[in-house]
């Protein structure tokens, strides 16, 4: 194993122990905090077509958010497919679908093929530093797509995962901005 995946293995670790001193309650209230800061975006405000995230329990509670703001923009949602990730729309709760490999719920609406159309990415991450580089689960699904998206990139988490560094390989997608309950990061 090289020194940069040993270095993001010992940082994720880091980041799991914080998780779990964390309790639901205010998990909830610094998501709240976070999400009106992308209310308060400029560019989410013009977007039409956003590219977000079905949370899991231990990520910035996106699914109130999603469920709010669906009857005005589109959302697309990840859907792991094989080694990949699919972007398909989100048209509510009754069509979302439960991926027993990853716990995760997923969309069934469109895909959307073309990338570009996106206006606006709100990503997650295990960890970001102060100059935008993310930390992923390790599996390169978001570094894959984000690749391909040139509309604003914004990566959402907690103040104790935002760090002065994190290891980075080529591969690792930055992000424009990072928002956490107490910081922005551009």
């Amino acid at each position: 194993m090289s020194t940069i995946s040993n270095e993001k293995r010992k940082v994720r670790q880091q980041i799991k122990n914080s998780k779990a001193s964390i309790s639901f309650e205010e998990k909830t209230k610094c998501s709240l905090s976070i999400l009106a800061k992308i209310e308060a975006d400029s560019d989410f405000v013009n977007a039409n077509i956003v590219f977000a995230y079905w949370a899991l329990p231990d990520e910035v509670n996106t699914i109130d958010f999603i469920n709010k703001w669906s009857n005005i923009k589109k959302f697309y949602l990840p859907v792991i497919v094989g080694e990949l990730l699919e972007l398909r729309l989100f048209e509510g709760m009754h069509k979302m679908c439960f991926d027993e490999r990853f716990g995760i719920l997923e969309p069934q609406g469109e895909r959307l093929d073309d990338w570009n159309k996106v206006d606006y990415a709100i990503i997650p991450g295990v960890a970001f530093d102060m100059a935008g580089n993310r930390l992923g689960r390790g599996k390169g699904f978001y570094d894959k797509i984000l690749g391909g998206i040139s509309a604003k990139k914004v990566g959402i988490c907690f103040d104790f995962q935002c760090l002065d560094n994190i290891p980075v390989e080529q591969t690792d997608i930055k992000m424009d901005t990072v928002f956490t309950e107490n910081k922005v990061l551009r």
